[in-house]
């Protein structure tokens, strides 16, 4: 399910659903992900709360139980900035932001794996003809 709080002109929530799909399948991840659409200021809170950080971010993964499926938490306003500064579209943004966030929730994480996320993120934005992805673009030279 897409719950749009902070809408994004252009982008529809039946358009996302239908990705998150396709990323949920393509990762193997079994059960239903729902992904909130929002402002920086709930990404902040959602973030300070869970992770301890009191900044906002673009995408924030909850997993399910016993790794099915899970929660997503994406801001609008952020990826609306990261797109305009990368020069695509804020439709592509999230879809990097969803598929980045349903890897974590099938068990990637970049921060630990030696770059096993990346590589399938990697694979799977070339799949979906998206734009470079979050892992890609922070990394350190």
């Amino acid at each position: 399910m897409i719950i749009v709080r902070q809408s994004v002109r252009g982008v529809s929530a039946s358009a996302l659903q239908r990705f998150a799909g396709r990323a949920r399948r393509a990762a193997g991840l079994a059960g239903a992900v729902n992904v909130l659409i929002t402002t920086d200021r709930d990404l902040r809170s959602l973030n300070r709360r869970f992770r301890r950080k009191d900044k906002a971010t673009d995408v924030l993964s909850f997993p399910g139980a016993n790794g099915t499926g899970g929660d997503i938490a994406i801001s609008a306003e952020t990826a609306a900035r990261n797109a305009r500064r990368l020069g695509h579209s804020t439709a592509a943004e999230l879809k990097v932001l969803i598929l980045h966030g349903v890897l974590h929730l099938a068990g990637y994480d970049h921060e630990r794996d030696g770059g096993r996320m990346a590589r399938r993120e990697q694979r799977l934005r070339r799949e979906f003809r998206l734009p470079a992805g979050l892992i890609e673009r922070n990394r350190k030279p």
